[in-house]
Order: C-alpha cells, then structure tokens, then sequence
C-alpha cells in the first residue's frame, strides 16, 4: 500500500519525513487530525526493525492520539513522532535539535512532548530550537515529566473498572500484573500498592524489576507469561499490540487496564472478542490520557498549575464510568464505544468550525 492510500485509509492530514545525514536523524512525524486544535504527541524513539514498521507505527500512534485529546475533552488534535534507531546509541543534543528545527518548520501544527525513550533533558534540546514542545523542565515553568499523571490516570481507570465488575472501585486486595515497569508502570506500581494491590511485575531488563520486589514485595513473572496470570487485573505498559487472537484465549483476568498504546493487534476483531470473553477492557487512549492531560496544562495563558492537572486526570475515572455504561446500552465493545464518544466530539467542533464571523459582527456558513 502507498504512503498516501495508507494516510487516506485513515484520514491523516500530513506526514512530515525527517532526515539529517550529519546528526544521524531518521524521523516521521504524522499529524492526524487538527479540528479540534494543534496535534499534540509524544517523540518515540525505537529501533525498528523496517522503514514501513516505523512509519505504520506513527500513523497508528498519531490517529490514538486523535481519539486520546477528544474523549479526555482537550482542544488538541493528534499527533506523533518517532526517530528511527537504537536509543542508547544515538542520542545526541544535535539530534534532537535538529529535530526541533523540523517542528519549527510546521509553525505549530505539531507540539512535541516525551514518550518511550525520551526524556525531559531531551526536550531541553528540542525547545532551543522550537516553541512548540512541551513536558518542559520545571525550572522553565514546565511540569517536568509527565508519567506520574499517566500512572494516575491509569490507576483512577482501573478504580472504575473494578467498581463495574466487583462493585467497589478500592484495589485493595486485588491481584494487579503489570507488564512494562518504565517511568509509567513503575509509578503505577507505587499507587496499585499503596491502594492495597498485590502485584505481579515484569520487564525485560532485569534492573527494573528489582525495585519492584524490594519496595511493594512483587511477584516477578517472565514476560511471555504475564498476560496469562491468574490475576484480578491485567495492567499492559510495554509496547502495543499484545492483546490479539492468540493470547485473548490465555487471559484469566477479568479486567485489561493498562498504559500502553495500541494494545488491541486489531481493534475490530479483539474488542469484540474480549468483550465475548466477559472481560472489560479500558481502552488504551482513555486510560493513559493523564500525560496528555498534564502537558496540555502548559499550554494554558495563565499557566501550569499542577493541582488543575491532578484534578483533571482524576475525571478519566468519570469517563470510563461512561464508556462502560454506553457499552452496555449499546451493545458494543468498550473499544467502539470510546471511539463514538471521540467522534461524536469532532463532528460536532468540526460543524462549529463551518461557521465563520464577516468580520461585520454577524455570522454566515461557509
């Protein structure tokens, strides 16, 4: 499939190739859609194994963020970047400077932030060289990292779930696996616990799951069996596409709520099929909006206040209650549901946007 019938498929609006021979920049960025404001994403840095595994990679991130921005009620668009290569090699102040001179060139259609193998002192780089960043360092008047509110927002989605399916939205008790412990599931893991949760971790670097077991008493589990422990909650929050056809049949929890994006190997065919199952799934861009939610308070003219922010990610556990609930009436996987929320959003924003001031104080449509 070409470059562009893969964006008309689904309706991005641009995609932006990066490439710096000297710095040794390889990047995409992919803007979806901006009708609801400027595409707000994340830098993801990630050695892929191809050139068209990167770039499905993007459009697929760009178009959750889309969806993220619009059901969590921010006037963002989606967005996405990602650099092509190994992280603990190529990462350099001139790399990502470069980088934020292409975001530049876009004139704010985009706005960058952290994501998997970026940090704050990154984005330090990047906004010597462009406005349009944020999770900015907080000595700039920034909120700093952002994992902290996307590990909140996962923690209040698995609150409501649980208040669905055991009919109290407390964790104590519960048994959590949480596969993925980077700056995300290592935070998730300090609220599930402190919230009373037994936890079951893994990671594939061994150095991160020690903490775990020396801080909360942690089960460590391998990777590849994870998914199938004989848990309350399952808590995905490594990379995408884990919950397919072949390990839907192994899940035993009766709940999947993690941080990851994309979790779902086909959308159309495992919503459904989880659904089937009797196991409610919290859809991957409603459950790790937090980070969204935080950096977009950056954006605001009076400021970062990061009690505004707190206050906000609290409300995600409002909004799976109503996802959860127009799934039941509708008879739909949780997936679909939080996808008509997100769309029935930018439909409406985008019919406002057809009507435009004759600069004579009345209004006509164009």
């Amino acid at each position: 499939m070409t470059v562009m019938k893969q964006m008309l498929e689904h309706d991005h609006e641009q995609i932006v190739f990066c490439n710096d021979p000297e710095s040794g920049l390889k990047a995409i960025i992919a803007i979806h859609d901006t009708t609801l404001g400027p595409a707000l994403g994340g830098l993801r840095i990630w050695n892929y194994a191809t050139e068209e595994e990167a770039f499905n990679d993007v459009l697929r991130l760009s178009r959750g963020m889309t969806y993220k921005a619009a059901v969590a009620g921010l006037n963002l668009g989606g967005g996405k970047a990602v650099i092509i290569g190994d992280a603990k090699k190529i990462k350099s102040e001139a790399l990502f400077r470069v980088f934020g001179r292409f975001i530049e060139g876009l004139n704010g259609r985009y706005i960058t932030a952290e994501d998997v193998n970026t940090s704050v002192k990154d984005i330090e780089y990047i906004m010597q060289e462009t406005k349009y960043v944020t999770g900015i360092p907080v000595r700039y008047g920034g909120s700093g990292d952002p994992s902290p509110f996307t590990a909140r927002g996962v923690y209040w989605s698995m609150r409501a779930c649980c208040k669905e399916m055991y009919g109290t939205d407390s964790l104590n008790g519960k048994k959590v696996a949480i596969k993925g412990l980077g700056h995300v599931g290592s935070y998730l893991a300090q609220f599930c616990y402190e919230d009373g949760a037994e936890l079951i971790v893994s990671d594939i670097y061994e150095d991160k799951v020690n903490p775990m077991v020396e801080k909360y008493n942690a089960t460590v589990m391998s990777v590849d069996d994870v998914l199938s422990a004989d848990v309350d909650i399952v808590a995905p929050c490594a990379l995408g596409g884990g919950i397919n056809q072949k390990t839907i049949p192994t899940i035993k929890a009766k709940i999947i709520c993690g941080a990851a994006n994309n979790q779902l190997g086909d959308e159309n065919i495992d919503g459904p099929a989880l659904k089937e199952r009797g196991i409610l799934y919290a859809p991957d861009y409603v459950v790790n909006a937090g980070g969204l939610i935080n950096v977009y308070n950056e954006l605001k003219p009076h400021g970062y206040n990061p009690e505004s922010s707190r206050d906000q990610v609290r409300h995600i556990y409002d909004v799976m209650l109503q996802i959860i609930a127009l799934s039941k009436e509708k008879n739909i996987s949780t997936h679909r549901a939080a996808n008509q929320i997100a769309e029935d959003r930018i439909a409406s924003i985008r019919n406002i946007n057809t009507i435009k001031t004759t600069g004579k104080g009345t209004l006509e449509n164009r």
